[in-house]
Parts: C-alpha cells; structure tokens; sequence
C-alpha cells in the first residue's frame, strides 16, 4: 500500500520548512545537513506529496528535525510580528476606525441601501461574480509555469490574456508537453464553462459567511476551528490549512495550530478567506483587517497574515465606493508592517507596474525577483496581484486577466483580482457579460446549504451581515 496523503507527511515538510528557514532568516544549515546525510529529499516542487513512501526510520527523523526547526528563533520576528497589538504598534499609518456614515460623507454616495437595487448589495452581486469569474479563468492553469501559459494562451490567438483558455487549436504535442490542470480542465475551459465549478477560493467566503451568521461580528479564532471541524472536510483543505486541521485533531489550540510542523504558514491560504471580512466592513479597513487576524492566526504567522489583513483592508476601501483601486491598495498597505518582506513585495509590484507599459515585462521582472518563492507562498502572489490591479487601473477583464497571465497561484489572484475590480465596478450589469453570462447565476460547492446558490441570493446574504447603523432603507 502506497497512500501518500499530501501536505502532512512529514519526510515532505521538511524540505518545505528548509525552504521557510531560509527565507525568515533561520540558520537552519546543520538540520538541512543531516536530512541529506539520512537520505531526505526536497520538498515536492509543485504536487504536497513525494512520489513514494519514507523509510519508517526516515519519517522517523522527519518529525524530530521538524520539531528542531520549530525550535529556530528567527531574526525578522521583531519586523514581522503576529499579534494584533505588535501589528498595530508596527504601523505608523495605521487607520482610524470609520463608521460607514463617515464613508459616505468621504465619497458623497448612499452606500447603505439594500435590496436589488441598492447601492451596496450591488456592489456586493459585482464582487461575488467577479471573484467567481476571476478564479474560473486561472483553474486550468493553475500549477502550471510561466512559459506554459503563455504558450498555451498563444497557440490560440489568447495573449495579452484577454478570454477564457480553450483547447481548440492548441497542438496535441503542446497539450502533451503542458496539460491543463486536470481536476479543471473539464470545468472551467471555455467549451466546458456551466455555471461557476466548485473551488477552494468560493468555499471559504462561503464558510466565513456561515461564521458570521452563526457567531457574528466578534467571532474568536477557536470559532473558526469549531466550524471548520462541523462544515468543511479536511479533505478540501490545503497547505497551512491541512496542517492546522490536523494540528485541531491532535487536541492543538490556536495559536499553536499555526505553528507546529507547519511550513506553509506564509503561503496565500489565508488570504484567499478575507474577502467576506473586507465586503461586510464597507469604508472600515481597520475593522476589516482586525477581522481577518482574527481568522488568519489559525493557519498562518507572520506575512501569511499580513495576505489576509491587506486584502481585507484594501477591499473594505472598495467596498465603500470611494477612490479607485490604487487609494485602495495604499489602504492595504497601512495595516501591513511596512519593513516586512510582504510590504515590500507589494510595494515592489506597484513600482514595477508603474514603470513599464508592457506588463509581460512587469511579470518577467517579478518572476526573476521572487522566482526562489514556492508558487504559492503569499509574498510572489502579493506583488503580482499588486502589480495586476496597478497595471490595469480598475478596468475589470483587465485586472483579472493581467493576475491569471503572471502566473503562480491563477486561480486565486484572480479571484481576489476580480473581487477588488467588481467593487469599483459598482454593478454587475457594468462587468462585460463574456465573463459573467457563463456563470449562469449558479455556484456549485460542498458547502451546506450553499450548492447551487445564485450570486444574487449570496450578495444579499453578505449585506445581511452588515451592520447598518443608520440605514434609511431597513
């Protein structure tokens, strides 16, 4: 028997958790030395399990150097912190708290009015479907290089990225050499789209709703565990978010569920859940990333954390309806240390972005600064979404085409790529119908009680989940 459970076996993180200790700064060097003495391999390079069992006696010495490698102190710890109050204090430019009457006066609009035609349960329908669309058009090259996508793109008249992928008219040989994600392929390529397929980066914000509907607004980390154990099977999870489900069955509490033995702590899993946390706190990024800690610590430290703060923040912007998407990624910036690697990978795409017409060149500049990255850690997928949303100016096809054409993690740039441009959209009537009509107002999901949920009815859901202080439209 040859079971290889990805993402938790240990002969497999430690050449990820190597990888980590290089990058925060961890001397790690007489670890590595003796895994490679003993046998041990790398980490996989793309799939979370090697191909063939460990040695028992490997998996083994597996556990106990990952328990040396928790062990490791790392010197950025006082530059990136975890906790909220070190972030807080780590921020100079932190934002105030802002009721939503307050955003309304900084932006002259009505925001809070629900109901189909309200201003705020639209903006909502808008970011809804552009993260469904966003995420649908990376699946089938999610994993897949660079190079791979754009030839794959090229072969159909596809690049710049400005359609669906589609396999017709690509050479067989090409399609050999460069298969498409083959749990995707048959879902989201252009000939095979009917209705938004299920997908990790939908499940989340759909179980974020389930946590504000159950615990509200000042929900606690150890709820979020709770629901995950009762909604989510840990078989529809991944990477930090496997390890700390298994951390919960091994009787492990937050904070520690996000460190033990847990290399993909700095990955983008935690960002891919702060949506709901930024939709449901228009005009309060504070609040919004405040709320998004709260989640994060559960599976992640440090920049992993900071993913999910700075999306929430910079979404909860957009959610206002004020500015555009470059005061909306500076709102981001203010609840991220700004002398932590992620600040400054943001602030890296940004500059990158604004420097260069072609963003082929942007991407090729991204690729050769963060290329030692895993290609899913947040700090390479933070500068190519920052540099995306940048490049594009707000403009919707454009933000979600340039995340997907960077490659790394396609499908949840452009989930988070569309979110954050289908805000500023206002509407869903204002995002081009190729991307929307394929949809079909339909999204499939393991999640209870959400399997075939319009984007509609889910806009409404999230707007009954904000606090509408003094909202004239009850």
């Amino acid at each position: 028997m040859n079971l290889r459970l990805t993402w938790v076996q240990p002969e497999d993180l430690v050449g990820h958790e190597l990888r980590q200790a290089a990058e925060d700064g961890r001397d790690a060097s007489a670890v590595a030395h003796r895994w490679r003495t003993a046998g041990g391999t790398p980490a996989p390079p793309a799939a979370g399990a090697s191909p063939r069992s460990a040695d028992p006696r490997l998996r083994k010495l597996a556990v106990r150097l990952l328990d040396e490698l928790d062990a490791l102190p790392s010197p950025f710890a006082d530059r990136e912190p975890t906790g909220l109050p070190a972030i807080r204090a780590a921020c100079p430019d932190w934002p105030a708290p802002r009721s939503l009457e307050r955003a309304e006066e900084l932006t002259g609009e009505r925001t809070p009015v629900r109901g189909p035609d309200g201003a705020l349960e639209q903006r909502l329908h808008a970011a809804w479907l552009g993260r469904a669309a966003g995420c649908l058009l990376g699946k089938p090259v999610e994993k897949l290089p660079l190079h791979a996508i754009r030839a794959l793109a090229r072969a159909t008249g596809n690049w710049p990225l400005s359609n669906w992928f589609t396999a017709k008219g690509v050479p067989p040989g090409l399609l050999a050499a460069h298969p498409w994600n083959r749990r995707s392929a048959p879902t989201s390529l252009a000939e095979n789209i009917d209705g938004m397929p299920e997908d990790d980066d939908l499940n989340y914000p759909l179980l974020n709703l389930l946590l504000l509907q159950r615990h509200g607004r000042d929900f606690g980390t150890a709820d979020v565990a709770r629901l995950w154990l009762d909604e989510l099977p840990a078989g529809r999870t991944f990477t930090a978010e496997r390890v700390a489900y298994r951390n919960l069955l091994d009787g492990l509490e937050p904070p520690e569920t996000a460190t033990r033995h847990n290399p993909f702590r700095e990955w983008i899993g935690a960002a891919i859940r702060a949506d709901v946390h930024g939709w449901t706190h228009p005009g309060d990024p504070a609040a919004a990333a405040e709320q998004a800690h709260r989640d994060a610590v559960l599976t992640h430290t440090a920049n992993g954390v900071y993913g999910a703060m700075f999306i929430a923040a910079a979404l909860a912007a957009a959610a206002g309806g004020g500015g555009d998407v470059h005061r909306c990624l500076r709102e981001g910036l203010r609840v991220v240390p700004p002398r932590s690697r992620f600040a400054a990978a943001v602030r890296g795409g940004i500059a990158t972005a604004a420097a260069h017409d072609d963003f082929d060149t942007v991407v090729d500049r991204l690729h050769a600064a963060h290329g030692a990255c895993h290609w899913v850690h947040v700090v390479p997928n933070a500068a190519l979404l920052a540099a995306a949303l940048t490049h594009a100016d707000g403009d919707f096809a454009g933000s979600i085409c340039r995340a997907v054409s960077g490659g790394w993690d396609t499908d949840s740039n452009g989930a988070t790529a569309g979110s954050l441009a289908g805000l500023l959209a206002g509407r869903p009537d204002r995002l081009p119908e190729r991307w929307t009509a394929p949809l079909k107002n339909r999204l499939a999901t393991t999640v209870g009680g959400f399997d075939g949920i319009g984007f509609d009815s889910l806009a409404r859901l999230t707007c009954d989940r904000i606090n509408l202080r003094e909202d004239p439209h009850p």
